[in-house]
Order: structure tokens, then sequence, then C-alpha cells
């Protein structure tokens, strides 16, 4: 199930988003393939024409019949009418699915049921309909549970989709500009973030995972996952040994932060404000967990450590320190007050109209359809899409470490 495309008009996509409201994903990425955005502060006209439009929710705040309106785009009721455009069969060159906001349910780990799994799956039956396939993007991480992830990456493979997924994080600006050398000797990588466990936990792990898997000899997949929050979290914060405290340092100072320490930040807090207390088992929060500390302990395979520091209120960008052996790194190492083997990274969320880090990311979606190639695997995602589930069923069983023979995933990482 292969085409190739012809001829020199704009490659046509259908946008498959869950809602379509002020400063959603879908406003973020979609306007920009609609309108142009600016790369590098240079403006980008569309190298898409978006063709059609599918909404599965329609908030009091929608923007896309307004959107829509002034683009001329059709909006369908359903998935299949806008990949066939309102006919019989396949009328689109791409798929653009952006299955993040909505009022959709939480599971009682925290995880917001996205339905990300069944868009793919109708998008799947117009392709088998139609006897043919075309590229197809998806935000963020598959799904929010392993088993459609996996679903979704496998049938990707069965039928030659042209698959690419992620967050516009690792893509996003880095202060300062570079990146780990390709083939480095990576001892340790210590991440910090913050927002709400869940969705910004699997930005700041695809971020980490865009940085391991470029150590020598690729990626070879993880081991074991878990998750320490409330007190399981201070305790090794305090006695070091889970992870360096020198990266700690380095990815902390990366990243604007008050200036008091993370513990006495939060002991101010708690003396005002209820925010920072977990929630019960069972409960269904609006956003689960937000303000809550936490730490992702990851052991590759091969023995790499990754931790991932979730600090809430305190962190206020992502961060990342790498610490490697024997050579220097690209980029000013040393800058955010690291030693020489170690690289210390702030990853920008843009947070201006312009967005830049969705600037970035559609970038690649243009240059997936046009190209029919990702430009970065999907086994990155996949394997990120792993380590959130495995985190949040950690967390959920009161930090339990999750062995994960499933996340074995070997993948090499584009050259630049």
């Amino acid at each position: 199930m292969t085409e190739t495309m012809t001829g020199t008009r704009k490659p046509r996509v259908a946008a498959i988003v869950t809602e379509y409201r002020p400063r959603s994903h879908a406003e973020n990425l979609v306007n920009k393939l609609l309108e142009g955005y600016y790369l590098f502060w240079t403006p980008v006209p569309p190298r898409l024409e978006v063709a059609s439009l599918y909404t599965d929710q329609v908030p009091a705040n929608d923007v896309s019949r307004e959107v829509a309106a002034r683009h001329n785009l059709p909006i369908y009721p359903t998935i299949r009418e806008a990949l066939t455009c309102g006919g019989d069969s396949l009328a689109v060159d791409g798929v653009v699915l952006v299955g993040e906001h909505g009022d959709y349910p939480l599971n009682e780990k925290g995880q917001k049921a996205y339905p990300r799994r069944r868009f793919f799956e109708e998008t799947v039956a117009v392709f088998r309909e139609s006897g043919r396939v075309v590229p197809v993007f998806n935000d963020k991480h598959l799904a929010f549970n392993w088993d459609d992830a996996k679903w979704m990456y496998d049938t990707a493979r069965e039928l030659g989709i042209p698959f690419m997924a992620g967050s516009s994080m690792p893509i996003a600006f880095r202060c300062p500009p570079g990146t780990v050398p390709l083939g480095a000797e990576i001892e340790e990588i210590v991440a910090v973030a913050h927002g709400p466990l869940e969705s910004y936990g699997y930005h700041v792990l695809e971020v980490a995972q865009s940085l391991a898997e470029r150590r020598r000899g690729y990626e070879t997949g993880v081991h074991s996952v878990q998750c320490l929050s409330g007190e399981a979290f201070w305790d090794a914060w305090e006695s070091g040994g889970a992870w360096s405290r020198e990266l700690q340092e380095a990815a902390i100072a990366a990243v604007p932060h008050p200036p008091e320490p993370p513990r006495a930040f939060y002991d101010s807090r708690r003396a005002t404000t209820r925010q920072n207390v977990r929630p019960p088992k069972g409960t269904l929060p609006a956003q689960p967990y937000i303000g809550a500390e936490a730490a992702f302990l990851v052991e590759y395979v091969d023995g790499l450590r990754v931790t991932v520091l979730m600090l809430a209120g305190y962190a206020q960008q992502w961060g990342a320190a790498v610490r490697m052996r024997g050579q220097q790194p690209s980029g000013a190492a040393g800058a955010q007050g690291a030693g020489q083997d170690i690289l210390a990274y702030s990853f920008i969320q843009d947070r201006s109209e312009f967005h830049s880090n969705f600037s970035h990311l559609t970038y690649f979606v243009e240059e997936h359809i046009l190209s029919r190639k990702s430009p970065y695997p999907v086994e990155r995602t996949l394997l990120a899409s792993g380590l959130i589930d495995a985190a949040m069923t950690s967390h959920y069983e009161d930090g339990r470490r999750i062995d994960t023979p499933y996340l074995n995933i070997q993948y090499a990482p584009p050259d630049a």
C-alpha cells in the first residue's frame, strides 16, 4: 500500500482534532498549516493545503468555525468524510491527528483517555477501503496506554504507513544551541520540568529520550521505570543516591526558577495552600497532581540512568543535563555552570503569540508529508509513550518499580 505524489500542486491534508480553541494544539498547529509561520524569524508560507477538518468536540470557546469560514475550509461530521472529502475513497495526501485537549475521561491512574487510537483506527479503515496509504502525523504520545500505542505502531508498520509522532519540545529552541554528539558515551541524564504529571511528564520524557538516543550504540531499550512522589521523592532528593546531585543542579540552573531551594519553596507553599497535596487514589481531579513533586527513574538496558524531576511551580521551563565521558560536548558547555563533561540545556516553550516550538513542529510535519518519510524515528515516540504509561502506573501503585521488558526497543537517531 504505497503511492508517490506527483505533480506541482500542494499536497492536501486532512486535520483530525479533538477540539480547536485558543492556544490549543489544534490552533497552534493547524493555523500554521493554513496561514504559514515564522521559522527563525523568517516568514514561511504554507507548503500544504488543509483540505478538510474534523473536530471531535466543539467547546464554548471554539474557533474552528471562524477559521474554517475564513479559509473556505470544509468541516465534516466524521473522520471518514474528512479523509474522503465527502466522496467514496481517500482524497488527501496526508493526515494530521491532534488528539490533545478536550473533555475526555480520566482513568484511576490520572491518565486522560484521549481518542488517539480511535482517530488512527478510523484513518486506517479508510486506507484499507481505498487500497492506499498516505503519511500520518500524530501529535504527542501515541496513546495514553501501552497496548494502544503498540497497536498503532504495529499497524503502521504492517500497512507501510509513513508515520511521524511526538512532542514539539525536543525540537524547540535550546539554550545554549547545540546537541549531544552522535555516538557520545553518556553516563547519566537528569531533566527537570513543570506542569501536570502525565501531560507535561510526557514532554520531558521525550526531551530526555531525544538526548539519550544519541549515545554510543544508540537506543537499546529500557529495563525499568519507577515514579517517586511525596515523602519518597524528598527522601531520594535528600539522600543524593538515586540520581546525580551535580546533574540535578546543572539542569535546574538551566531554567528559570525561584531563588530559594526547591524543598524550601514547596514547604513555604504548603504553609498557605493545599495545591501540592496528592489526591487520594481513585479521585479524578480536572488536572491530576498539578503541583506535585515527583521523580521518574528510568533504567536502560545498557545501564544508562535517566531521571526526570517534575517540579511544578518551581521549574519554569524544561531543562536537561547530560554527563558524558571523554569528550567535549557541542554547544556552550559550562555556560550554565556545569563542568566540561556536562552539557546543560533549557528547552524553551514559547508562550508568545508565535509559539515557535510549534513552528518547528509544523515545518517537520510538512517535510514528513512532502517526503513521505519521518524526519526522526517514530520509535522515539513509541518508547516515550511506554515510559509515561509505566511512570503513571508506578505513581498509582505507590512507587512500585515497573519492569519493562516490552520496552526493549532498538533504533538509531537522525544524524542531526
